[in-house]
């Protein structure tokens, strides 16, 4: 999505006349951050009372390096699982909801893959480099995103940069990666581009094994608006991202994960194109949207030819909008159609469609903001689902504020669910109810900031696969491998504490906790991959805090913590608590154009080489040393 209020923030605020001698660097307070995945609006997150995390750019910068996993884990009830290193398969879980559950939209557009199994989206093809603000709502929200917003929305802004910035990077396991971004503008109008190129040798996907598995990835984005007047304008994205990535699998005769040849080919691209008004009272945006993921998977073994191709498609159609009715009265609003297909080398091409619209009512009244909503949509296979949901937040003293918000989710069965030959057409979408309470002291953009929340959340008619050994009745039927049905219940509740402080001038401390505790509520089982514990610890520090910038280093650690998990869901096999520390510095050497700098950096990831593993059987990185510089013009 691509809106003249989120444009607005594309560049960073104008630096003072003698910002060589000033807090240039070190811990300024931001601007308000700005949600679109409450309300599908621009919105400021003290407005809502729903849990939202934004991560900026000089966030991303801060942190350095291509592993989008040590972005996302900053923000509460985050938890990862990575099939080996970058650019291997990785899911990521927000307060204990399966992966596939999480809805993520880049620049606006619907990314999770429908020729997937679940139709969720794997993190491993979607790289920092070229991103520029990370959205994370955490909740169920199927009132304004409809399907898959069980879990909740990451919204993931591309790069749009004035001027031009990049920056490259060489370290461990023969890594490079470089990006680059810029943009042209005028009165007439807005035109950016990124790109990013990631390669790396690896290491071992499977724990037991030598060889190593690497990952070379190529990506491109771009932005642009023409403004047909002060209030209308005509806008444009798209995204384009080639991957290479090196596995390993299970050869005979022991069936067990071990080296391979075998390699996967990943190409995603997606696009969008609407028209945009704003004139105050009313805000309303149309779009055209599309994305596309191909998968190819080799095994030399084999020959020369693919074993396995995909292709899930889907198109999108929506109108979206708020119009501010009397004073503090509001009124979000919406409607949207969806087709979606897959196909494979052993299934034809298969689709489905969803329609569907909303109401959101709203109020902003001193230190009060609400939210009520309804929604209701129309699936071409299981017929309608209706979500309701309400958010209020209310300051109950200077910057203090009290936040709570309950929500429904719903997610339609994927096209492979409904299709492939253990599939069955008569699935219903999995639901869920989710519940929020907190208080939050300022937010995360600020210097010192502090939040409390605790959650909940029920789901039902959750889609397992069901094996069919031995049986050839019933929903078995034509199924001897077995088939898909709806026939589970979880339940995830907790807490989560955030804050940070900036002690003296030039001393940054930020610690995330999250207590998850997740529950299979047939089985009585712990949800599989879902540490009960789990924190994030971060320590800056500014040598140039009010002083000049050159020649100062700022140095940084991170902590990340997880507690012992299990890895199936029998809760048969256990999964190792682990703690990683990365150390991080930076050096500005030199004062570039628009009051830009020429940057040296380092960083040591697993200080301690820490050995892990969050799935079974799939090694994560040891220590690695990398070093780059960064530019801008």
């Amino acid at each position: 999505m691509v809106s003249a209020p989120v444009a607005a923030q594309d560049s960073a605020e104008p630096l003072p006349e003698d910002w060589s001698d000033s807090c240039f660097g070190c811990f300024l307070p931001a601007p308000a951050p700005t949600t679109i995945t409450v309300t599908g609006t621009p919105i400021e997150t003290e407005d809502t009372g729903q849990p939202v995390t934004i991560i900026t750019r000089d966030e991303i910068e801060q942190v350095q390096g291509e592993d989008i996993t040590r972005i996302l884990q900053r923000a509460p009830g985050v938890t990862v699982s990575r099939n080996g290193g970058v650019g291997s398969f990785t899911g990521v879980r927000v307060r204990g909801a399966e992966a596939e559950q999480l809805l993520v939209l880049v620049d606006g557009v619907r990314v999770n893959d429908p020729s997937s199994p679940s139709g969720g989206f794997d993190f491993g093809n979607l790289l920092p480099g070229t991103i520029a603000q990370l959205d994370l709502l955490r909740g169920s929200n199927s009132t304004v995103w409809g399907s898959d917003a069980v879990a909740g929305v990451l919204a993931v802004r591309t790069r749009s940069d004035s001027g031009l910035d990049g920056s490259v990077e060489y370290g461990a396991r023969d890594t490079l990666s470089a990006n680059l971004s810029g943009s042209i503008e005028s009165d007439v109008g807005f035109l950016s581009m990124a790109g990013g190129y990631y390669t790396s040798d690896g290491f071992s996907s499977a724990a037991s094994g030598t060889e190593a598995d690497g990952f070379e990835q190529f990506a491109v984005t771009t932005r642009g608006r023409i403004f047909l007047s002060g209030s209308t304008e005509i806008f444009a994205s798209g995204r384009y991202a080639q991957g290479d990535l090196e596995i390993d699998g299970f050869p005979a005769p022991n069936f067990t994960l071990a080296d391979t040849a075998e390699y996967q080919e990943t190409v995603q691209y997606s696009g969008a194109l609407g028209l945009l008004h704003d004139n105050g009272p009313l805000f309303v945006q149309a779009t055209y949207s599309f994305a596309d993921t191909e998968r190819a998977n080799f095994d030399p073994a084999f020959g020369t030819a693919p074993g396995f191709v995909s292709d899930g498609h889907s198109d999108r159609v929506e109108i979206k909008g708020e119009y501010r009715l009397i004073g503090p009265l509001l009124l979000n609003f919406g409607a949207d159609g969806e087709w979606t297909s897959y196909e494979t080398n052993f299934s034809a091409r298969e689709d489905t469609r969803i329609i569907g619209g909303y109401l959101q009512a709203g109020i902003e009244f001193g230190g009060l903001s609400g939210h009520f909503g309804l929604r209701h949509d129309d699936h071409a296979r299981f017929g309608g689902a209706t979500n309701v949901g309400a958010d209020i937040s209310y300051e109950i003293a200077p910057d203090l504020r009290v936040k709570a918000s309950v929500g429904e989710g719903f997610k339609a069965p994927s096209l492979f669910q409904l299709f492939s030959d253990f599939g069955n057409e008569s699935l219903v979408p999995e639901k869920s109810t989710s519940f929020d309470l907190g208080l939050a002291y300022r937010d995360r953009s600020a210097p010192a900031y502090a939040a409390v929340t605790v959650f909940r959340r029920d789901s039902e008619d959750l889609i397992q696969f069901v094996s069919c050994f031995g049986q050839n009745t019933g929903i078995c039927t034509n199924r001897p491998f077995g088939t898909y049905d709806n026939v589970a219940r979880a339940r995830a509740q907790g807490i989560e504490i955030e804050g940070g402080v900036t002690l003296g001038e030039a001393l940054r401390a930020r610690v995330v906790y999250s207590l998850i505790e997740s529950e299979d509520r047939v089985s009585g089982n712990t949800l599989a991959r879902r540490p009960r514990h789990s924190v994030n610890l971060a320590l800056d520090w500014d040598s140039a805090a009010g002083r000049g910038t050159l020649l100062r280093p700022r140095l940084g650690a991170d902590l990340r913590f997880s507690s012992d998990s299990f890895d199936n869901a029998a809760n048969a096999v256990s999964l190792d608590g682990y703690a990683v520390v990365d150390l991080r510095a930076e050096l500005p050497v030199a004062a570039l154009q628009d009051n830009k700098q020429l940057v040296l950096f380092a960083r040591v990831e697993n200080l301690f080489d820490e050995r892990y593993q969050t799935a079974a059987g799939y090694g994560q990185a040891g220590r690695g040393v990398f070093g780059g510089v960064r530019f801008g013009f």
